[in-house]
């Protein structure tokens, strides 16, 4: 994997590198025809001067020529993969004029359906409050929700387009439900940002009840406890949350510890950071499972798209910095038969989820993809738990049969389902 990577890295220098030579030719073709120029009317000067004039003039020019031209540097030699990559790239850049015009066009055809659909439900006698229902705003909770995005340095150029596409889907999934939490993005910066201000246009700044924080997840939390103490924009307390308050049992402890300790043997375990009480990392090797959401708490969730590359990183951060960890009780309620981990915006529609009915195992069914094949513990195996959801894939990521999702720059098209900018 490491050599994988090593190659995929020496490519991407390649590229750059390529681009870069091919601007500098165009620069210096530019100041040759330039330099050409002046030579011209430096010799018709010459000619109109007289010979000893012409003689010193040729004796600067000998001069000149006898210093020794500057070398440039070879070009990295590129691999065919990394050609075909970046012919993919500039094919990619062209055709997006003619993506946006089609997702144009299917969005209207779609609009223009839906209306003749209810046309004629409302000529067949169909009640117009059941056709036209309003929707209700979602009301905000005191809990917050922060997406741990500082993680570049470990995903492939593919990968960031995948996590820019989750996150917007998680503010999405986070306004449509009947309970919004509090959202913040930390590690806000890099090729993601300069994604959403260039690729995606700046479709951030539209965004509602969203922080951006460029320090770290810790950084966030501090805000997000203010945000969610606040006597006006702290939001009310669901019902759910009230009974957690009221002594519900929010976590339990595995028998065995379900990962090896990330520091290695013998070190001693950090104790767990007093300021930081209120925040839990959620990761899947975490010793904690998560029974119930605690008010005035921090959530923190992994930006990271890896192909579970990086074992244990978000655990170790969090074990690292003294900040307590849990793990969604996907074990206790499903049977899977692929692995546990789940896209960043599925844990957060989750979640919203849970903030609703109050049930893990509904929330699961109802947001788990189909295609990992789950099911509720007790349940026959010909039985499907997972009806609500189509065959979807891990919304923007690559599915496990190898094919790229929907375009890389339809990620704001989550935000249209049912959400005003």
């Amino acid at each position: 994997m490491e050599t994988k990577m090593e190659e995929m890295k020496s490519d991407q220098q390649a590229i750059d590198y390529n681009n870069a030579a091919l601007q500098e030719a165009a620069g210096s073709e530019t100041a040759h025809g330039s330099s050409e120029s002046q030579s011209a009317a430096r010799m018709s000067s010459g000619e109109a001067m007289g010979s000893g004039e012409a003689i010193g003039s040729v004796g600067a020019n000998d001069a000149a020529a006898t210093i020794p031209p500057t070398t440039t540097e070879e070009a990295p030699k590129m691999s065919k993969n990394a050609l075909k990559r970046l012919r993919r790239m500039q094919e990619w850049e062209d055709g997006k004029e003619d993506r946006k015009k089609r997702r144009r066009e299917k969005r209207t055809a779609t609009k223009a359906r839906q209306r003749e659909h209810r046309a004629t439900l409302l000529a067949n006698g169909a009640d117009p409050a059941t056709l036209f229902p309003k929707k209700t705003p979602a009301r905000l909770v005191p809990v917050s929700l922060i997406l741990d995005c500082d993680f570049e340095q470990y995903m492939t150029d593919k990968e960031r387009v995948s996590m820019t596409s989750q996150v917007t889907r998680c503010y999405s999934e986070n306004r449509n439900g009947k309970y919004k939490a509090h959202f913040w993005i930390s590690g806000w910066g890099g090729q993601m940002r300069e994604r959403f201000e260039r690729t995606m246009e700046n479709q951030h700044l539209h965004w509602k009840g969203v922080g951006f924080e460029e320090g770290d997840f810790l950084a966030a939390a501090v805000k997000a406890r203010e945000a969610m103490r606040s006597e006006t924009k702290g939001g009310e307390m669901a019902d759910s949350l009230r009974r957690s308050a009221e002594g519900e049992t929010t976590w339990v402890k595995d028998e065995k510890e379900p990962f090896p300790f990330p520091l290695g043997a013998g070190t001693p375990i950090p104790d767990l950071d007093e300021a930081y009480k209120d925040v839990v990392y959620l990761t899947s090797e975490s010793p904690y499972t998560l029974q119930r959401l605690e008010p005035y708490t921090s959530y923190i969730i992994g930006g990271l798209v890896d192909k579970n590359r990086e074992k244990g990183l978000c655990y170790r951060r969090a074990v690292q910095r003294g900040i307590r960890t849990a793990r969604l009780p996907i074990g206790q309620y499903m049977v899977m038969q692929s692995r546990q981990i789940l896209a960043t915006n599925h844990v957060v529609e989750i979640m919203a989820k849970w903030l609703d009915c109050e049930d893990w195992g509904l929330a699961f069914t109802q947001v788990i993809p189909k295609r990992k094949g789950g099911r509720l513990i007790g349940q026959h195996d010909g039985d499907s738990a997972l009806e609500t959801r189509g065959e979807d894939s891990e919304n923007g990521d690559v599915g496990e049969d190898g094919k790229e999702d929907e375009d890389e720059d339809e990620a704001g098209a989550a935000v249209e389902k049912g959400d005003s900018l």
